[in-house]
């Protein structure tokens, strides 16, 4: 059984308005410039390009600078949960919930795709 590429983690609490979602990301660093971004979106994972290399964290924080870029979020509301050595990184996002969980994460598909 496979694992969602997006699925909603946690609400703080019913009258809070925030959540996180987590994002499973394959990395591929080393990309020139022009192709950074949101390579593709699949039910299994995230592809993301980077121009950094992958040392002393340059890749992740390019990945939080995409992400954060792609979702049009604050750069201090994305993380890399898991992976920090690997090109598999789980990312995690801060982001407010106007719906569900299940409409959350549709929206950030779509927010997702439309970068591609």
């Amino acid at each position: 059984m496979s694992v969602p590429a997006i699925r909603f983690a946690a609400k703080k609490s019913a009258r809070d308005c925030t959540g996180t979602v987590q994002l499973l990301c394959h990395v591929k660093p080393g990309v020139s410039a022009e192709r950074e971004g949101i390579a593709a979106v699949s039910d299994e994972r995230i592809d993301i390009c980077v121009a950094a290399q992958p040392k002393d964290g340059e890749a992740n924080k390019a990945v939080r600078e995409v992400v954060a870029h792609a979702l049009r979020v604050a750069k201090s509301d994305v993380e890399v949960v898991k992976g920090m050595k690997s090109r598999d990184k789980t990312v995690a996002v801060q982001v407010g919930v106007k719906g569900t969980a299940e409409q959350e994460v549709n929206r950030i598909r779509a927010v997702l795709e439309s970068t591609i």
